[in-house]
């Protein structure tokens, strides 16, 4: 079973004369374990597609299966809570809470799912450690480096063990060393 299909997968913005076609009939199928990089120029639906998978958005038609569970129909409550089990998302403007330390961004995700302080920091502090930012678990995102932003944003997609990382443009704020780095980061995940 693949972990993601699609089918006839549509999402059209706008309407009438304005209307803009991201995704037209977009049939997809990606296997358990496979890294798979979309590619292409600007505006042509790459966020988009990611945005429909990672179930923050709903296609204009067609479906989106994730291990075979179709997540069209399902109520905004149960998208949130299949992002904070099932789904890694990493954005290229890392989305951290300005006022949370490092530790505290990546536990985010499990205390909201229901997980006790104490056990939600500690597996923040294992993911934050093993991405090299033993030293900077009490810092807020403002006291980081890019680079360091998005190591807290890729442990923070991770804290939860998901079968799924989806990022969109994961490198793109960063300059070309420390894109470097997470990209080999991303791969070595």
């Amino acid at each position: 079973m693949s972990m993601i299909q699609t089918e006839q997968l549509t999402k059209v913005y706008g309407k009438g004369a304005t209307a803009v076609t991201a995704l037209n009939h977009l049939n997809l199928n990606i296997q358990s374990g496979e890294f798979v990089a979309v590619m292409g120029p600007s505006g042509c639906g790459k966020s988009t597609l990611l945005h429909l998978v990672g179930g923050l958005d709903q296609p204009s038609s067609g479906r989106v299966l994730l291990d075979g569970h179709d997540l069209s129909g399902q109520s905004d409550d149960a998208l949130a809570q299949l992002r904070r089990r099932q789904i890694g998302l990493v954005f290229q403007f890392f989305n951290l809470i300005p006022v949370l330390n490092a530790i505290e961004n990546v536990a985010l995700p499990l205390v909201l799912d229901g997980v006790g302080q104490r056990d939600a920091q500690g597996k923040a502090a294992d993911w934050l450690t093993r991405l090299g930012l033993a030293d900077r678990l009490n810092h807020r995102p403002d006291q980081l480096s890019g680079g360091q932003q998005q190591r807290v944003a890729v442990a923070r997609a991770l804290v939860a063990d998901p079968p799924l990382l989806l990022a969109d443009e994961p490198t793109g704020n960063l300059d070309s060393r420390a894109a470097d780095e997470i990209a080999a980061l991303l791969r070595q995940i």
